[in-house]
């Protein structure tokens, strides 16, 4: 299975990125399914029903979100009625919406997403660790899941290593999101499952983490809060990760992609 996952989302100039280099992806890469985080998708914070459509009719399959999944209240109204749109898995019972779900690709192969949230330095939710092994004891890649894939979402680079050890064997693909930068640590861990550490931004990068960079300067030169944070509307780079799988539901590759924008360009040669 040649599965893509583009990183978190960034306002229109990310949304702006994906539109126009997700098309030719799929064809150059062969892709069976695309998974995006788009929790900044509305000006920064949120994902709206419209944006939601808009992502699913250029060929995004699955949304995965964050710590901002909320910020856009109406997301409440329409999340239990689309099981394409995960929000972290670990929040507490009752919590509208699902964190896991099994797909199908075109081809009929299945598909476990699975969204989970650290805990260091961010919100005190359910343990992550334990919401992870209760999918893959429920969904064995192999077995029920042809390919599985966690989009930890999390600040720490020590807690989204942990997970991907933890799922290590067990996983087609630990990626983590949130630090809005790509890390240059893509690599296929011991047991098989392919990681890395952060898949970055579709953003533009003359900014703060896809900001414009003057309201977060304020702050810190000042630590005085003038205004709301605003997305950066410069040049956006399609940030992503590739993974290709093979026996077992395991990867056999793993290759960052970026398109666009300000960053070094790289894509995958099949």
């Amino acid at each position: 299975m040649r599965i893509l996952f583009i990183g978190d989302v960034i306002g229109k100039p990310g949304r702006d990125v994906v539109a126009a280099e997700l098309a030719g992806l799929r064809d150059r890469l062969a892709l069976d399914i695309v998974i995006a985080n788009g929790e900044n998708a509305a000006h920064g914070f949120g994902l709206t029903q419209a944006i939601a459509r808009e992502y699913f009719a250029m060929g995004i399959d699955v949304i995965t979100t964050g710590n901002h999944w909320a910020d856009q209240k109406e997301i409440l109204s329409f999340i239990d009625e689309d099981d394409r749109i995960l929000r972290p898995h670990n929040y507490p019972k009752g919590t509208p919406g699902r964190g896991a779900n099994l797909y199908q690709t075109r081809k009929g192969e299945r598909i476990l997403v699975v969204n989970v949230m650290g805990r260091v330095f961010m919100d005190a939710l359910d343990d992550p660790f334990a919401g992870v092994e209760a999918e893959l004891a429920a969904c064995p890649l192999g077995d029920t899941a042809d390919a599985i894939v966690i989009d930890m979402h999390a600040e720490a680079t020590s807690e989204k290593m942990g997970m991907g050890h933890f799922c290590d064997g067990r996983a087609s693909l630990v990626v983590g999101t949130h630090s809005h930068v790509p890390t240059a640590d893509a690599q296929i861990l011991p047991g098989g499952t392919a990681y890395q550490t952060d898949a970055g931004a579709c953003a533009d990068y003359d900014s703060v983490i896809g900001m414009d960079k003057f309201q977060p300067l304020q702050r810190f030169v000042t630590k005085m809060s003038s205004g709301r944070f605003t997305p950066a509307t410069g040049p956006a780079t399609l940030c992503a990760v590739f993974v290709e799988t093979g026996a077992r539901g395991l990867a056999t590759r793993i290759e960052p992609v970026r398109l666009g924008g300000r960053l070094k360009q790289t894509v995958p040669v099949l």
